[in-house]
């Protein structure tokens, strides 16, 4: 069970995942927050994460296993496909690039770019052979690409490709040369090695699987679980309502049946190590080796997302001019303005009141509001945003700046920032 944005077990205290940071190398473990009064906690340190790499870049080094097997999550080494960092490892994720909210707080999602990924090849009581299993993930529905392969769950235990049937993940994006739906995508599937499967009985040799839903939804929760014979994939809003059936019947064909699955653990790439994917990842879980999880258990786990209440960042800081998410880098020459925006989205259920924006500087940046700042009632759901002439110092500085919001909401003073590199 693996997640950089809560517990995914009621009693689980322990470690979520570890940051390392470039400056000097030093890695900080982010954990739990503890209930606190009317805080019911269990969800990632995102505080801590915000401290230890200010000025610096962080990457997420490791993402820990809440079911206490030891099946960690670190550095995906080189595999048939070769990665861009030293001796063909995968970079790794940079830490930040994702910020979401859950239970009305800023936590961090890991955002994959092609050449990023996350392995486990010495995985301990999963799925091998013809083994059932199930897996789910939580992850960023507007984040996607059509390199292969956004995947998480059973893989190779080599990186290599090993034949069909020898992996068994869930997988997001609108790649077309496998089975697919109808563009433009994406798509919920489960990735079988040398195949991308949404359906068993496509319609023509461009294996289109006219049924498979186009996916619209911001955050995704999918599913894609075998056993014997037969496998079902599935997927649904993961803000609201229940998970939709996008398969459910017999394997492809003698090749994939009986399944050789390895039992490997991996995120963002493909089961023999190809890095040409992208995607957001939350949360995700798989199950020991000879389960194949009910109907109403997938239900179940799909009603404790949407009580998560995953949501976009409280703040948000961005170019004037950019749109897209997540917010990339801004780039100022020496002695430059540019205008910066910073926004701020009521996650919570009540109003917000009394809201004020605000930026932090690198030393010797100036900033100044073009217009208002404060706001004195936001609604539920509601964003408001301040825009600042930002003038960069004289010398060069690869600083953060740091949006800033501060607000009232049910009796208590309340706050939050993002930041940009």
């Amino acid at each position: 069970a693996h997640s950089t944005t809560r517990a995914l077990f009621a009693a689980y205290d322990g470690p979520l995942y570890q940051v390392m940071r470039q400056s000097d190398g030093k890695k900080l473990t982010i954990g739990v927050v503890r209930p606190n009064g009317a805080d019911a906690g269990g969800y990632a340190d995102a505080a801590a994460q915000d401290r230890f790499c200010a000025n610096t870049v962080c990457w997420i080094a490791t993402i820990y296993d809440q079911a206490r097997k030891g099946n960690d999550l670190t550095q995906a080494p080189r595999g048939a496909f070769s990665g861009p960092a030293m001796g063909g490892f995968n970079n790794l994720p940079i830490a930040d690039m994702a910020p979401v909210s859950v239970m009305g707080h800023k936590v961090y999602g890991v955002f994959i770019t092609p050449g990023m990924g996350l392995r486990q090849n010495d995985a301990k009581g999963t799925a091998v052979d013809d083994q059932a299993e199930g897996q789910y993930w939580v992850i960023d529905g507007h984040h996607y690409n059509s390199g292969c392969c956004f995947d998480y769950g059973n893989a190779e235990i080599d990186s290599k490709d090993d034949g069909n049937g020898t992996m068994e993940t869930t997988y997001f994006g609108d790649a077309t040369p496998w089975y697919h739906g109808n563009p433009p995508g994406p798509w919920v599937m489960t990735d079988q090695e040398n195949n991308l499967v949404g359906c068993v009985n496509p319609d023509g040799a461009d294996k289109l699987c006219k049924s498979l839903p186009n996916v619209t939804w911001r955050f995704v929760t999918a599913m894609a679980k075998g056993e014997p014979h037969h496998w079902t994939s599935m997927g649904g809003d993961a803000q609201k309502g229940p998970l939709q059936v996008m398969f459910d019947g017999p394997r492809v064909n003698n090749t994939y049946d009986p399944m050789r699955k390895q039992g490997a653990i991996l995120l963002g790439n493909g089961g023999d190590n190809s890095v040409g994917s992208q995607g957001t990842f939350y949360e995700g879980a798989m199950t020991a080796a000879g389960t194949f999880p009910t109907d109403a258990t997938d239900q179940n786990v799909q009603a404790n997302v949407v009580a998560a209440h995953y949501g976009v960042a409280p703040v948000r800081v961005a170019p004037a001019s950019a749109t897209a998410t997540p917010p990339g880098l801004q780039t100022f020459a020496p002695g430059t303005a540019q205008d910066v925006t910073v926004t701020f989205t009521n996650t919570a259920g009540t109003s917000a009141t009394g809201v004020r924006l605000g930026l932090s500087l690198p030393a010797a940046w100036t900033a100044a509001a073009n217009g208002a700042a404060t706001f004195a009632s936001v609604a539920p759901g509601v964003s408001v945003s301040a825009s600042f002439r930002v003038t960069s110092g004289a010398a060069a500085f690869n600083g953060d700046l740091v949006g800033r919001a501060a607000w009232n909401a049910d009796g208590h003073a309340q706050s939050a920032t993002a930041t940009e590199k």
